[in-house]
């Protein structure tokens, strides 16, 4: 399936890489961006086995990253709506369409 990004996606990812890079270990952010995309394609090529957590809206957990994402799929495409912390701003992303 082709991927699309809500345009909003793109400023939550600077986020948290501007966040990792001014840890003590700054290739982090590097880390979270190869996992992000590495899931994002994984979304994208089977988006069936990602369970629905609500309406039509799925979610994906990274695994080394205390991050996940979310996403719908639309016609022939899933379009992720925001990348956010496991724990925080629970309400982020949800008017995202």
């Amino acid at each position: 399936m082709r991927l699309t990004l809500h345009p909003r996606v793109y400023s939550d990812i600077d986020r948290i890489m501007a966040y990792y890079e001014q840890t003590p270990i700054p290739e982090l952010a590097d880390d979270f961006y190869a996992e992000v995309r590495q899931f994002m394609a994984e979304a994208a090529n089977s988006p069936q086995s990602f369970a629905i957590r609500e309406r039509d809206i799925r979610r994906v957990n990274l695994d080394r990253f205390p991050y996940h994402f979310l996403f719908r799929i639309v016609d022939d495409a899933i379009r992720i709506l925001v990348v956010r912390h496991h724990r925080r701003h629970p309400s982020l992303g949800r008017s995202r369409r």
